[in-house]
């Protein structure tokens, strides 16, 4: 998965920014056509402390609403599942992604 948000960042500067509450934050959204639903999950997204991360997941959150409904019988089931998911900021990927960084040989 490709990380959105740090381009540009110094370690330190990243460092800073999640020692202020900054976070990763991962979206999902939700695609029906008729008995296929597909629920997926988006890149990575680094949500600065003074940055709303429900703010940036709304484009998922439409497309969901939009394309998400029309399968039987899991489209409203996962769509209802990932507006509520987005609208509560996303998953919070945090940990996961400073594990990651830190088991990787440098």
């Amino acid at each position: 998965m490709k990380i959105i948000g740090v381009e540009g960042l110094s370690v330190d500067q990243l460092n800073n920014e999640l020692s202020n509450g900054a976070k990763f934050v991962v979206y999902q959204y939700c695609i029906s056509i008729l008995v296929m639903t597909f629920k997926r999950s988006s890149d990575i997204y680094f949500i600065r402390s003074r940055e709303s991360s429900g703010v940036k997941g709304i484009s998922f959150t439409l497309l969901s609403a939009l394309v998400g409904w029309w399968g039987f019988p899991w489209g409203p089931i996962y769509t209802i599942m990932v507006i509520v998911n987005n609208c509560n900021g996303g998953k919070d990927v945090t940990q996961q992604v400073l594990e990651s960084f830190n088991s990787k040989p440098a």
